[in-house]
């Protein structure tokens, strides 16, 4: 029988020639898409449940009711990773997901939908969440040749862009004319695509289970190590965390929404897809050219920069288009910045320390953000939701310049 040739890719999308990451990534961009339908919904949900003068704190304790499972859950999560056979972790963690998706649907449709029920699914979401990142994140780079791997980063950040900017998008049509509940409806149907993918690929190569004796403090603590030891990813690492942090403001869109620029679900979502908007369109720049980047480091600062200026406008503008514009700046910058570390990541990384690795930055990619809704909603509770946002946009500025003269090795890293 003469064997199928393979599909012929062009260079910049060279990662898509392995049959099993196509299976993956494709799988991800319906699943992911579901998921960012289902983050814009829970917010406006919770906007519209919370109390009045209360909306600030209540959206901000989604960021909080998310980051506390990942704090006490992502590095047993990246030990998992390391130690077990992570198509089955990513198995059991993406139909867990899919429970828990349908049952806030069920709750919702059935009208007995409440703020500690909507908190409570999202915290447990997130748990599992824990696990699922950092076996998802150390799969896809053993599904691709080392030297194919900046382009499949490069790919899985585009992926992302675009189901955040479908996701919140449908997410505000179907709130319009269907309900939220649908929303998290069809986010539940979506996860069966990754498991079909899981379940469809051939030739991955064998994992050994470990010992569940081997998920100790020891093996969390050699990840610790690694990642501290080594002063380029520390400060990728610290440079997220700190600029996500005080940037955060995507957890008070629903208030610039409602009450500042006085638009419905339909522009909210919109609004929400704008910065990813400029971020798929960034990350198809990098797509193509991230092999030309030289000063990656220097790039990378430029790009956090960027990220904190643009959210300063933000804060300030009561035009849609311009809010517009400026979110998809973030979301560009943001972009650039976020391949730029996922790259230097992975390639100084070892296979057998990528779980742990991934666990540890998620204390920083995703506590960043999250904290950063608390804090933000917590200053717009106190004084109003323009001065929560520009006041940590010029914190972001602050902080990126302490990191760059901080970390001289990450600033003067290049290709």
């Amino acid at each position: 029988m003469t064997q199928r040739p393979a599909p012929r890719w062009p260079v910049w999308l060279i990662a898509f020639r392995h049959r099993n990451f196509r299976l993956l990534w494709s799988g991800q961009l319906i699943s992911f898409t579901g998921s960012m339908m289902q983050t814009a919904a829970i917010l406006w949900q919770v906007a519209i449940l919370a109390p009045p003068d209360r909306k600030g704190l209540a959206l901000g304790m989604v960021g909080l009711v998310r980051i506390l499972p990942v704090i006490i859950f992502s590095i047993a999560g990246g030990v998992v990773a390391d130690v077990r056979d992570r198509r089955r972790v990513l198995l059991s963690t993406q139909s867990l997901q899919a429970i828990f998706a349908a049952l806030l649907a069920a709750i919702t449709i059935s009208g007995h939908a409440t703020l500690l029920y909507v908190y409570t699914i999202a915290a447990v979401t997130a748990a599992i969440g824990a696990f699922d990142g950092p076996a998802r994140q150390s799969f896809f780079p053993i599904l691709v040749p080392r030297e194919h791997l900046p382009n499949a980063i490069s790919l899985n950040t585009i992926l992302f862009q675009v189901a955040s900017v479908l996701g919140p998008s449908l997410g505000g049509i179907l709130i319009a004319s269907l309900g939220i509940g649908w929303v998290y409806a069809l986010n539940a149907i979506s996860f069966l695509t990754v498991i079909s993918a899981l379940l469809l690929m051939r030739g991955v190569p064998e994992r050994k289970n470990g010992a569940w004796s081997d998920v100790s403090w020891r093996s969390a603590l050699e990840g610790f190590r690694f990642v501290f030891k080594t002063p380029v990813i520390r400060g990728s690492m610290l440079l997220d965390f700190f600029a996500t942090f005080f940037s955060s403001a995507m957890a008070l869109l629903p208030i610039f929404a409602q009450d500042i620029l006085k638009v419905g679900p339909r522009e909210y979502g919109w609004l929400y897809a704008a910065s990813s908007v400029g971020a798929l369109l960034a990350g198809i720049f990098m797509v193509r050219w991230i092999e030309r980047i030289h000063h990656r480091g220097r790039i990378l600062f430029l790009a956090v920069f960027g990220y904190g200026i643009a959210t300063v406008i933000f804060g300030i503008s009561h035009t849609f288009a311009i809010t517009f514009l400026c979110l998809a700046l973030v979301g560009a910058s943001d972009t650039v910045s976020t391949v730029l570390r996922n790259v230097i990541r992975q390639l100084q990384t070892p296979d057998a320390l990528r779980g742990r690795m991934t666990s540890v930055n998620m204390l920083f990619f995703m506590g960043g953000p999250q904290l950063g809704e608390l804090e933000a909603g917590l200053v717009a509770q106190a004084f109003t939701a323009p001065i929560s946002v520009v006041s940590g946009g010029l914190m972001c500025i602050a902080a990126t310049g302490w990191i760059a003269a901080l970390t001289p090795d990450l600033r003067r890293y290049r290709r």
